[in-house]
Order: structure tokens, then C-alpha cells, then sequence
């Protein structure tokens, strides 16, 4: 369900803004999304899986948090990142 830490390190590097970023809204988004992907994968096997299901919704709200505050920030990074990561909104 959580992600490798390889994969993680390849998540970081494809959407760093800079050389030694780990920690914009960009890469945590990313990070989140990757978890998400993984956790709805498990989910959809594992129907009554209701803890899980709650630690979906709490990345799921979290990962909308960091969305509007990098929209409030930046619109232009926003409507990359949204578009790079195929979210709908």
C-alpha cells in the first residue's frame, strides 16, 4: 500500500523544482498522489478494508489542502502540476 523508497526517490526527482528539493507543494502533491494510486488499488480488492478506506480520505483531503494553497500561490504551477499528475480538477 505505501509506496518503495526507490519509487519515492523517482517521484522527487521527476517533479523537484530545484536540485535539492524534497519538500515544495509540487513533489509532496506527487507523493500523495503516488500513495493514493496505490492505497485505491488495494482498496478495490479489499472492499471492508474501512481503516484504510479513512487513511485514503485523509491523504485525499490533505493532497486538496496543498492544492489550493499552490494555487493561491502560484496559478501557473497549479495548472502544470494538475495537468502533469491527471487530476480532473
Amino acid at each position: 500500500m505505501s509506496i518503495t523508497p526507490e519509487r519515492k526517490q523517482e517521484v522527487i526527482a521527476e517533479y523537484r523544482t530545484a536540485e535539492s528539493d524534497t519538500g515544495s507543494p509540487e513533489v509532496q502533491v506527487a507523493i500523495l498522489s503516488e500513495r493514493i494510486r496505490n492505497l485505491t488499488e488495494h482498496l478495490q480488492s479489499h472492499k471492508k478494508d474501512f481503516h484504510s478506506r479513512r487513511g485514503l480520505l485523509v491523504m485525499v483531503g490533505q493532497r486538496r489542502r496543498l492544492l489550493d494553497y499552490l494555487k493561491g500561490k502560484n496559478a501557473g504551477r497549479y495548472d502544470t502540476l494538475i495537468q502533469r499528475l491527471g487530476l480532473r480538477r
